[in-house]
């Protein structure tokens, strides 16, 4: 074999390799019973904020952490350590995707991501026939 062929070769187990890898180290989407099941892995827990439930967030204590409680989408209850600040307008949200993982009765998340309420309400819409008619 010529050396062209070796090296293409060992480029391509090596692209493989990381392909393999990564794929393997990705988080996936579970629900709380599922994330506190396995708490050394990372994942997207979907649901809503408990709103009857305290936000707390101090910043002269620490400006990185914001606790809170989430329901999941099958209903579980649970402490949530957010390693960020508190998002503005948070109790607004309609939906949250927390990404971490399960440490001790608590969900510890570095990311979360929200669905807010669309500011184009109802009176917004307008007809696309009747637009495309005039």
């Amino acid at each position: 074999m010529k050396k062209t062929h070796i090296i293409a070769i060992i480029i391509m187990a090596l692209a493989i390799g990381f392909m393999i890898t990564s794929v393997s180290d990705s988080s996936s989407y579970a629900d709380f019973e599922e994330a506190f099941d396995n708490p050394e892995k990372e994942y997207h827990v979907v649901g809503v904020l408990d709103k009857t439930a305290d936000i707390v967030y101090n910043p002269e204590v620490d400006p990185n952490l914001t606790v809170f409680t989430m329901i999941d989408n099958n209903g579980e209850k649970k402490t949530v350590n957010l390693y960020k600040s508190k998002p503005q307008d948070f109790e607004r949200s309609e939906s949250v995707v927390l990404i971490g993982q399960a440490h001790e009765g608590e969900f510890h998340a570095t990311e979360m991501l929200m669905k807010c309420p669309s500011k184009y309400k109802e009176e917004g819409k307008f007809d696309i026939e009747e637009t495309a008619s005039r």
